[in-house]
C-alpha cells in the first residue's frame, strides 16, 4: 500500500503569486481549468495501491473543505487536509503528521511540492525506487537546469551507474552541478527516523541553550535530511526529461497552463475545446491549438480563442473577442471586440469594448536546452516594474477602449485611463 503527501504551505508563503492568491489559496489557483494540486491528485490516482492522500500547510481547514470534499467525490480516493498549528516547513510538517501518514502500514509514500507543475512520472519513480531495493531510502525526481539557474534550485551530483546522490547542495553559491531537486519524493516508511534523529538532536540543543529561540520543530527537508543523506548510499534520484516547473509567480501560471493543455491533447482531448466552427445547430467559436472552455462560460461564436487558453467558470466572452495565451478566471466578462495576449484576467472581472489587455511573455529562453522559469522580482536594480504578463485582481474593472500594458491591478479597481508598466494600487 502506498500513501502520497502534498506539501503545499499557508497563506504567509506565495507573495510572488500575489494579487491572485489575496482571494484564493494559491494552491487552489486554476491552471488548464483545474485547481494547481488537482494535477497533483490526479497523477497519483494513477498510481496503483496508493489509496490514501495527504494535505499538508497551515491555511485554515475551511479554505480547502469543499475542494477536498470535490476531489473524493471524482476521484473516489482517500484525501484529508491535515492543518499545521504553525509553519513546520517540508519533513517538520512530514514529522509532525507521521501517525497519521504511517496508519495503514504504507510500504511507501510519495512527497510533492504544491508549487510543482509537471507530466509527474510518478509509477516510473516507484518502479526505479524498488528496483533499488531495501537500500533506497529516498529517490528524488531530478531534471535538468541551465549552470547559472541551477544556482536557484537544491544541485545533485550523481553516479551516473548507481544513480546515487553522492553530493547534494541546497541552493548553492557557486556551480556545483545542472541536475536539480524537483521537489517531487519517494520515501520509504524508514525516513521518520532519520528526521527524528534530527528532531532530537534540535531539542537536545534546546536544551543545552544553543537554538537561539529557533523553532525545534522546523525541519527543511533539502538542508536537514538530504544534505546529510548523500553519500550514505540511501538516497537516489530519477532524471525525468519530462515537462516540469515551477509556479512561483502568476506569469509561470501562463507557462503551466500551456503545457497542462498540451498534456490534455495526448490524455484528456475531452476538456479540449474542438477545433471546429460547427458543433450540431450552434456555431462555436474560433479555436486556435489549445483552448480550454468550462462547459458554464459564455463564448461568442465570432470570439477567436488561443493558442493555450483557459476560460473559466460561468465567464463571459463577447463578439469579436481575441484572447491568446492568456487565462480567464470565473465569472469575467470581456466585452465585444476587446483583445487579451498574454495575461491573467480575473474571477469576477470586466473588461469593456475595445479595450486592449496586454502582457509581455516570461517563457525560459528556447535557445539555450534545459532552461527553466527566470521567475524574476517585480522590480529591476532601477526600480522599474520588470516586463511581465498582466494581472487583473478579482473585480476589477477596465473601461472601454482603454490600453492595459504590462501592468499589475489589484483587486475591486475600476480604472479611468490606460496604463503602462505599473502597478495600480
Amino acid at each position: 500500500m502506498l500513501k502520497a503527501v502534498i506539501l503545499i504551505g499557508g497563506p504567509l508563503k506565495g507573495t510572488r503569486f500575489r494579487p491572485l492568491s489575496l482571494d484564493l489559496p494559491k494552491p487552489l489557483f486554476p491552471v488548464a481549468g483545474l485547481p494547481m494540486i488537482q494535477h497533483h491528485i490526479e497523477a497519483c490516482t494513477n498510481v496503483p495501491n496508493l489509496k490514501e492522500i495527504l494535505i499538508l500547510g497551515y491555511y485554515p481547514a475551511s479554505d480547502l473543505a469543499q475542494f477536498v470534499s470535490e476531489m473524493i467525490q471524482e476521484y473516489k480516493i482517500n484525501i484529508r487536509y491535515l492543518q499545521e498549528f504553525t509553519a513546520l516547513s517540508t519533513a517538520g510538517g512530514i514529522y509532525h503528521f507521521r501517525d497519521q501518514i504511517r496508519c495503514g502500514n504504507p510500504e511507501a509514500f510519495f512527497v510533492m511540492n504544491g508549487d510543482v507543475c509537471a507530466d509527474f512520472p510518478l509509477v516510473e519513480m516507484l518502479n526505479f525506487h524498488h528496483q533499488k531495493g531495501d537500500r533506497a531510502l529516498v529517490t528524488i525526481l531530478s531534471t535538468e537546469a541551465t549552470r547559472q539557474q541551477s544556482l536557484h534550485y537544491g544541485c545533485i551530483v550523481l553516479d551516473k551507474d548507481t544513480s546515487e546522490i553522492k553530493h547534494y547542495v541546497e541552493k548553492p553559491s557557486t556551480f556545483v552541478s545542472t541536475l536539480i531537486n524537483s521537489g517531487v519524493y519517494l520515501c520509504s516508511v524508514e525516513i521518520f527516523q532519520t528526521i527524528a534523529a534530527v528532531f532530537n538532536s534540535r531539542q537536545q540543543e534546546y536544551y543545552d541553550g544553543g537554538v537561539n529561540g529557533r523553532d525545534t520543530a522546523v525541519i527543511h527537508l533539502e538542508q536537514d535530511v538530504l544534505m546529510p543523506l548523500a553519500g550514505t548510499g540511501r538516497l537516489f534520484a530519477l532524471q525525468t526529461n519530462n515537462w516540469w516547473s515551477q509556479l512561483k509567480t502568476a506569469g509561470s501560471a501562463i507557462y503551466a497552463n500551456r503545457h497542462y493543455l498540451e498534456l490534455y491533447r495526448r490524455r484528456h482531448q475531452n476538456r479540449l475545446a474542438l477545433q471546429v466552427t460547427e458543433s450540431g445547430d450552434r456555431k462555436q467559436c474560433t479555436v486556435i491549438g489549445d483552448v480550454h472552455i468550462h462547459p458554464t462560460a459564455n463564448v461568442h461564436s465570432s470570439a477567436v480563442l488561443g493558442p493555450n487558453v483557459s476560460i473559466g467558470s460561468g465567464a463571459v466572452i463577447g463578439p469579436g473577442v481575441r484572447i491568446r495565451e492568456s487565462i480567464v478566471l470565473s465569472g469575467a466578462h470581456i466585452a465585444d471586440h476587446s483583445l487579451v495576449l498574454h495575461s491573467i484576467v480575473g474571477r469576477g472581472s470586466k473588461v469593456g469594448q475595445w479595450s486592449r489587455v496586454e502582457g509581455t511573455p516570461c517563457d525560459p529562453n528556447p535557445n539555450k536546452p534545459f532552461a527553466k522559469m527566470e521567475n524574476p522580482p517585480l522590480f529591476n536594480s532601477d526600480g522599474r516594474l520588470n516586463p511581465s504578463i498582466t494581472i487583473l485582481g478579482c473585480s476589477v474593472t477596465v473601461p472601454s477602449e482603454v490600453i492595459l500594458l504590462n501592468s499589475i491591478v489589484l483587486p475591486y479597481k475600476e480604472l479611468t485611463r490606460s496604463f503602462k508598466n505599473e502597478i495600480i494600487l
